[in-house]
């Protein structure tokens, strides 16, 4: 439910209502934006008496929702919201943010110097993996403990904040200090106890789309997280199954303006899991932008061809540096810029 009041209103009377409503043991969340205050209710607001509401001089309007993520939702939060990383990078403002790096962290000086080049390209925020959750068995499964930390000497090398996958809730603690920014992976986004326990956190959280899932399914994952109390949620589309074998994933385009229109939250895209060809990155990229994403991860490597992981899909420096600047004019033509 969402209760709309009438411009003007105070804060303290929306305070003084919020405290009124919550007597029938629903959770009010006062939301306010440039131009509108809501209070959305999480709960069961069965007993929730509308007409008494409407009582209230200041209350313009109340609205039943019938969706069931309710926190993701744009009716109960109007204006686009607004996540920051780290000081000076925000993802869903005017500025697209890039996040890019290799796949997997492969030695020290592997990941500094893909942290340097990609800086050097307009990057805002590394990325790269130190657990690897992969498909076989036998494929490299990453540098685990050791990965995390050479990704923050590439921290303390660049100033360049940090992404990296979370698998299991239990390394939530050695993630704090060593990352700004928490992914949860495509084969996780229905892991649901990872979910709760990154709710309990602050630290802005990534959440990858499922190759399978629906976008109510995907904002339902979200919600998981935001009904711990982390609002700090960025939606990552990545490619979806479909019966096309030429590509890894079929990126589903579709997904920006969608998720923008069901959810307030920002959504960027990752172009290189959704083609898995490092040539469909910057056509895919350029599309992202296009369509309304609020940023990119590009997978980046200083030697593709001998990478331990996804090398068919990262761009040599050369080729993110020609990306980069392609998506200069592509931005600029939809009034955004990186």
């Amino acid at each position: 439910m969402i209760i709309i009041m009438k411009q003007g209103t105070t804060h303290e009377h929306v305070d003084e209502l919020s405290r009124h409503i919550e007597r029938w043991n629903v959770k009010a969340n006062p939301i306010y934006g440039e131009g509108t205050i809501v209070i959305g209710l999480v709960g069961d607001t069965g007993a929730v008496d509308k007409d008494a509401l409407m009582l209230d001089p200041q209350v313009e309007n109340i609205i039943k929702v019938q969706e069931p993520f309710k926190l993701a939702n744009r009716k109960f939060h109007p204006d686009n919201s607004v996540v920051e990383i780290a000081p000076g990078v925000s993802v869903g403002g005017k500025k697209l943010v890039v996040m890019a790096g290799p796949c997997s962290v492969e030695s020290e000086e592997q990941i500094i110097d893909v942290a340097k080049h990609v800086q050097a390209d307009g990057a805002a925020v590394l990325r790269g993996g130190a657990w690897k959750p992969r498909s076989s068995p036998y494929s490299f499964q990453g540098l685990k403990a050791e990965g995390l930390e050479l990704l923050h000497k590439a921290h303390e090398a660049t100033g360049l904040p940090v992404v990296t996958e979370i698998t299991n809730p239990a390394h939530i603690d050695i993630f704090m200090d060593k990352c700004d920014c928490f992914q949860v992976g495509a084969r996780n986004m229905q892991n649901f106890e990872l979910l709760k326990e990154l709710g309990q956190t602050r630290k802005p959280i990534l959440l990858k789309r499922g190759f399978a899932n629906t976008m109510e399914e995907f904002l339902m994952s979200a919600e998981y997280i935001m009904a711990g109390g982390n609002e700090n949620v960025i939606l990552c589309e990545r490619g979806i199954r479909t019966y096309e074998k030429y590509t890894r994933n079929t990126l589903d385009i579709s997904a920006v303006p969608v998720l923008k229109r069901m959810s307030h939250l920002p959504v960027i895209v990752d172009p290189s899991h959704a083609g898995g060809i490092y040539w469909m990155v910057e056509p895919l990229a350029k599309a992202a932008v296009a369509a309304g994403a609020d940023g990119l991860m590009i997978e980046v490597h200083n030697d593709p061809a001998h990478a331990l992981s996804d090398g068919a899909q990262s761009l040599t420096y050369d080729s993110f540096h020609h990306t980069m600047n392609a998506l200069r004019a592509v931005a600029a033509a939809v009034d955004r810029e990186i």
